[in-house]
């Protein structure tokens, strides 16, 4: 232990939010510091009994804090406790030490002055959430210039352009030319949109002439942002809707319109850049550098400072805007579908939570009359899989993929009502996966999909089994995150993503909520009163974490040209990465412990 203690100081710059105090303030800190040692089970304060008076920082070993003899955490190296008795004068619940403890303490006196800098004082002030942020802020990744997070009526040039509806191509085309604007908007009820795309396509294309009332090839309803919407979620609007115009509404009012040669501007290495690309490939060949663009990508994001989940999405998005663009490579030349179908994303892409190098998760579903050309639908879904490998897009091992799982409508129906009214091994195993289905690509309605998925709250014993499947992934003994041996090493899907997506998939389908994703649906959940919204709100914050800390990592990978790991050895996370991943396990164990109880089911 006296070897542990040789340098106090220095440890203490690494603790935060002692990290970013002033050099004066950080000083006096640590000339105030006492080292102190205290064997396991001591007990450091009652509940209702004397305060504790100092800051406490664990040095080694860890710290059980209780309230009514049940454990409300454990406080480990480098994290504090005792700020809660130094803020209001008592003791409100019991600390012992966990296991045998070496710490330094900050009198009372010297805290309240460390208070006085705006960010030491913010730090405790902070939740979860803004710690497990925080805890990523610093890590080095690539720098962007544009701001992401302005407001997208910043980018826009001028002010709107309308035309009556009476108005006529000729007339739209030299007001466009006028202004040197690429749309107008068109007055009606509701209003509408003209650009020099549907010129192309609506117009000339189709043999109309220039008296065409733009009536006749407008867009409508509008597909609209409010003013003050960040330019990232202006992107993400503008993917989902697939348009190249975005018109930005104030007050009821629409201002102006930014287009998606604007959003290319704001960042040449942003996803509106990317989908342009997408779009215009030629060939399945040309699509090989997908993985290697989208890393670029996403770098640029994570530098700008987007959360983890909104990269997410975007990776997400232009995934889907690939998907299309190949399967209309294939239906070229295959000739047209012999019946409507739909591409589903299944697993962490139907959630929209995959990071760079998820494995593929898809399946194929079509009209029930199309049964009669299942051969066309699965050398479609061959071809389709095969291009995504091209592009970079790993095979999933397990086989979950369209070229194996192809049927019509009725036929996924039936399959997904067995799988809830016999919940065998393997019906679970399937479940898991396929119950995260999202339509990317196709016209076929997959309404009989999500029928059968409300009709799970109506089995209880589908639930609990596919919660007790659920609790087989669980995070490392505390023990394993405090040591730091090259066998000492966490799987960041396994141990941590897992559970929650996993428990929050059963919660959702239990609240009967369509939602997809994995913060959506514990939110759903806490709203159903299925699980304490402090539970949730914590796993939800873990989760986001944690997808951030993958997706940092794969970037590193990325960068040092070599295949991303999930499994992260504790030696290689900086202090701060290690205090928030102890954290999200933290919250993991919380929404575990509140399953078994809710579910009654036995870990």
């Amino acid at each position: 232990m006296a070897a542990i203690a040789a340098d106090p100081a220095a440890f203490l710059r690494a603790v935060p939010p002692f990290d970013a105090l002033p050099a004066p303030l950080f000083q006096a800190a640590a000339g105030a510091l006492d080292v102190g040692y205290w064997a396991r089970g001591t007990r450091l304060a009652r509940a209702g009994g004397e305060p504790l008076v100092h800051l406490w920082i664990v040095r080694a070993g860890a710290v059980r804090l209780e309230q009514s003899g049940e454990t409300l955490e454990v406080v480990e190296e480098g994290e504090l406790f005792g700020y809660t008795s130094l803020f209001t004068g008592r003791a409100a619940i019991d600390v012992f030490v966990e296991e045998d403890l070496l710490a330094y303490r900050v009198p009372a006196a010297t805290f309240r002055a460390l208070l006085e800098d705006a960010a030491f004082a913010r730090h405790f002030a902070a939740g979860l959430g803004a710690r497990l942020r925080a805890s990523l802020a610093r890590t080095r990744v690539a720098p962007l210039q544009p701001d992401l997070g302005q407001a997208v009526d910043a980018l826009v040039a001028g002010p709107a352009v309308w035309v009556d509806a009476g108005a006529t191509v000729a007339d739209a085309a030299r007001l466009m030319r006028e202004r040197r604007i690429s749309s107008v908007l068109v007055r009606g009820d509701p209003p509408g949109i003209v650009t020099d795309r549907d010129f192309r396509n609506r117009v000339l294309a189709e043999g109309l002439g220039p008296d065409t009332p733009v009536a006749r090839v407008l867009s409508r309803p509008l597909k609209r942002v409010a003013s003050g919407t960040p330019v990232h979620a202006a992107m993400a609007a503008l993917l989902d809707a697939g348009v190249h115009h975005l018109p930005i509404q104030r007050g009821g009012e629409i201002v102006g319109v930014v287009t998606s040669t604007d959003l290319v501007r704001c960042s040449a290495q942003g996803p509106v850049a990317l989908l342009r690309q997408i779009e215009r490939l030629p060939s399945r060949e040309a699509a090989g550098g997908h993985a290697v663009t989208v890393a670029r990508m996403a770098s640029a994001l994570v530098a700008a400072g987007l959360d983890a989940g909104v990269v997410a999405a975007f990776i997400a998005r232009l995934g889907d805007a690939l998907v299309r663009r190949l399967l209309a490579v294939s239906e070229a030349e295959l000739g047209p579908p012999p019946a409507s179908y739909a591409w589903l994303a299944v697993g962490s892409e139907g959630r929209m939570e995959q990071t760079l190098f998820t494995d593929q998760d898809n399946a194929l579903v079509y009209a029930d009359e199309g049964a009669a050309a299942r051969g066309w639908f699965a050398e479609l879904a061959r071809r389709a899989n095969a291009d995504l490998e091209r592009a970079g897009v790993p095979a999933c091992p397990g086989g979950l993929m369209a070229r194996t799982w192809h049927a019509t409508a009725s036929e996924w129906r039936a399959r997904f009502l067995g799988w809830i009214d016999a919940p065998s091994p393997r019906a679970l195993l399937d479940a898991a996966t396929f119950f995260d289905l999202r339509p990317v690509a196709g016209a076929l309605s997959i309404e009989p999909l999500w029928d059968a998925l409300r009709g799970a709250p109506d089995h209880p014993a589908f639930l609990r089994l596919l919660a007790r499947a659920a609790l087989d992934f669980r995070p490392p003994p505390p023990l394993l995150l405090r040591l730091r041996a090259e066998a000492s090493a966490v799987d960041l899907k396994r141990h941590g993503l897992a559970p929650i997506a996993l428990l929050a998939r059963c919660l959702g389908l239990e609240a009967a909520s369509p939602a997809r994703g994995t913060a959506a649906r514990l939110e759903a959940a806490s709203r159903a009163g299925l699980l304490d919204e402090r539970v949730a709100a914590r796993a939800v914050e873990a989760h986001r974490f944690l997808v951030g800390l993958r997706l940092r990592r794969e970037l590193d990978a990325v960068a040092a040209r070599r295949r991303p790991d999930p499994v992260v050895p504790m030696g290689e996370l900086q202090p701060l990465e290690r205090s928030g991943l102890r954290e999200a396990f933290r919250a993991i164990r919380a929404l575990q412990d509140a399953a078994v109880r809710h579910y009654r089911v036995q870990l």
